[in-house]
């Protein structure tokens, strides 16, 4: 009985520094992880050659951001406050438009969009 007690807590004091040692490791990956970006507003610009849209903020007098996409940018459209999403394409997204747009910022402030929402209205 006293092997026993001992070999389980030999064990125990092996396996607690390796054990927090695995879960250190994990805990700066989870930092490295960026938070999604949102900006929404009315495209004032778009230029398709660029691959950018200027969308200046709603309610924030002149507040704009230059939102770069690429091929890899889904692009949809959606009436407020509707559960239907349709699909579809960056030549359907006009000057005007009201838009949400989600990704993540770049160091030069300019946001590269993972997803562009258009908003339709009834």
């Amino acid at each position: 009985m006293g092997k026993k007690l001992l070999t389980l807590l030999f064990v125990s004091v092996l396996a607690f520094p390796l054990s927090t040692a695995v879960f250190a490791q994990e805990a700066p990956a989870k930092e490295k992880v960026a938070k999604e970006a949102r900006w929404e507003g009315t495209v004032i610009r778009s230029s398709p050659d660029k691959s950018t849209l200027t969308v200046r903020k709603a309610g924030s007098g002149n507040a704009e951001m230059t939102v770069e996409y690429d091929s890899s940018t889904k692009w949809v459209s959606q009436f407020h406050g509707d559960k239907k999403v349709n699909d579809i394409d960056s030549s359907q997204v006009k000057d005007g438009d009201f838009v949400i747009c989600k990704g993540a910022w770049d160091k030069s402030g300019v946001l590269h969009a993972t997803l562009i929402s258009k908003r339709l209205s009834h």
